[in-house]
């Protein structure tokens, strides 16, 4: 039995995938020890971890995230010097055999390192590829990015950290990748990354759904869990279907106000929270953010999106969805109720569109998830 440490930051897209990969390791015999902030124990927990909870100097309200580059660095940046000394002082009488840390957690290599022990980085999006350095280069060569890598630069050397900042943060000696392989783009060095697809677990803790006794079709509404606050784009969708041939499943989210939205047409509900997982089991037309747990739970589902993102990731991924032949990039700016109502009737009526999602939900469905994920992280030194 091996000693296992995750590490990882407070957001429900970078937990969630990792809690089957948990369940399978302890289901494996292996002992497993997770330090996350606090508002994420209990989760940890259920899934038969040791929680190893601690405060966090990173936002609890999402509309406090930045939605630029450096600024966000900078806030991991904060976090990583905050918690470091917590977790090594918290870890010291018992060491892990191996450390899987998030692309957030920037303690996780530093303190592999200190231990003598693999480190394993847990990746929810895409990983850096060939050519990533010089597509990075407009963001990566402003003065403010610049001055963060600095600061970042001088905290790896405070720590015995020698190597370049792009690679400590960039390139893991060793990762689990919960996207398919074919999603990922361009080239990567083959053996460092193993493309398992996304970890999906149980999710009962999310509540249930059931679908229309009418048996119109579904389209789900969800911008996530962050930058949710946009009643005119709610408005827009409301405007879009409500009293239309679908059934409307809207997430708005925890800021907006339901009476900003006026009246709530028939055939839509509004929720604060949704089991998107479920919901999307029985869906025709997901309108989505595009973060990428979302994408891949579309996928594994062979749902058609509608990709409205937010903040840079998000962009990349309603790009790469519309490149694939997985559903429509609607920048925010051009998001009008005609503009989501045609989209949602091509992507539905569409026989090379479902064709396409076919072929991704039998590769997301055939990646493994959760057992190739846990056999990385329990065998760090052998690869696969």
């Amino acid at each position: 039995m091996s000693h296992i440490a995750f590490l990882n930051i407070p957001g429900h897209g970078h937990v969630n995938p990792t809690l089957p990969v948990v369940a399978e390791l302890v289901a494996r015999g292996h002992r497993v020890t997770y330090a996350v902030p606090e508002g994420f124990t209990a989760a940890v927990e259920h899934a038969g971890a040791t929680a190893l909870g601690h405060p966090t100097t990173l936002p609890a309200d999402d509309r406090e995230w930045p939605t630029e580059a450096a600024p966000a660095m900078r806030l991991f940046l904060a976090e990583a010097v905050a918690v470091l000394p917590l977790l090594a002082a918290a870890c010291a009488d018992d060491r892990p055999d191996a450390v899987v840390h998030d692309i957030g957690a920037w303690t996780g290599r530093v303190l592999a390192a200190r231990w003598g022990v693999p480190a394993i980085q847990f990746s929810p999006t895409f990983v850096a590829y060939e050519g990533w350095e010089e597509d990075m280069g407009p963001i990566n060569d402003t003065p403010e990015m610049k001055a963060v890598h600095a600061d970042i630069g001088a905290w790896l050397r405070a720590q015995g950290v020698t190597m370049p900042v792009l690679e400590y943060v960039g390139h893991p000696d060793r990762a689990i990748v919960s996207i398919t392989r074919s999603f990922q783009r361009g080239d990567v060095v083959a053996d460092k990354y193993a493309f398992v697809g996304p970890c999906l677990g149980d999710r009962s803790f999310q509540g249930s759904w059931q679908p229309p006794a009418d048996g119109r079709p579904v389209l789900l509404v969800s911008l996530g869990s962050a930058y949710t606050d946009d009643p005119a784009f709610y408005r827009a969708c409301l405007a879009a279907f409500g009293g239309s041939e679908w059934h409307v499943v809207v997430n708005i989210g925890a800021h907006v106000d339901p009476a900003e939205l006026g009246d709530v047409p028939a055939g839509v509900e509004l929720h604060r929270r949704v089991p998107q997982l479920e919901i999307l089991s029985h869906a025709k037309v997901f309108v989505t953010h595009c973060g990428m747990g979302g994408t891949m739970e579309a996928l594994y589902h062979g749902v058609p999106m509608i990709g409205v993102p937010t903040i840079g990731e998000q962009v990349v991924n309603a790009a790469r969805v519309a490149e694939l032949g997985y559903g429509r990039h609607l920048p925010r700016e051009q998001v009008t109720p005609e503009a989501l109502r045609a989209a949602a009737r091509e992507l539905a009526d569409d026989p090379e569109v479902a064709a396409r999602l076919a072929a991704a939900r039998a590769e997301v469905r055939s990646a493994g998830g959760p057992p190739p994920a846990a056999r990385r992280g329990e065998r760090p030194r052998r690869g696969r």
